[in-house]
């Protein structure tokens, strides 16, 4: 599977995952569009902190730590803000379209 972006192809698994990251937000604006979710503020500050997060510890974090690091951010974040941002599943959703790689854990526990 690929992604173009600004006349670049990124190369991404099977399921829609980049092999590596890329920090251009058009490619989030590909990728979010590819996965029908309309981008709003709250998408970018989710976006943003899972491209420090990649940035930092070389993964995402799964989903515990990641409602927990929003928390920190945003004390309004909950399991349901973060759903209704990312549907499928925000530990799993949220970096693939914030143009990362494929979360390694299993994004629980």
């Amino acid at each position: 599977m690929m992604y173009s972006v600004g006349g670049i192809e990124l190369e991404a698994d099977d399921q829609g995952y980049l092999l590596e990251a890329v920090f251009d937000d058009e490619a989030v604006r590909v990728i979010a569009k590819a996965e029908s979710i309309e981008l709003t503020d709250a998408h970018w500050e989710v976006i943003n902190y899972l491209r420090e997060q990649y940035r930092e510890e070389g993964a995402t974090p799964n989903f515990r730590a990641m409602l927990k690091g929003m928390a920190e951010i945003r004390p309004e974040v909950d399991s349901k803000y973060l759903y209704d941002l990312f549907p499928i599943g925000p530990a799993k959703q949220g970096p693939k379209v914030a143009a990362l790689p494929q979360p390694l854990g299993k994004g629980g526990y």
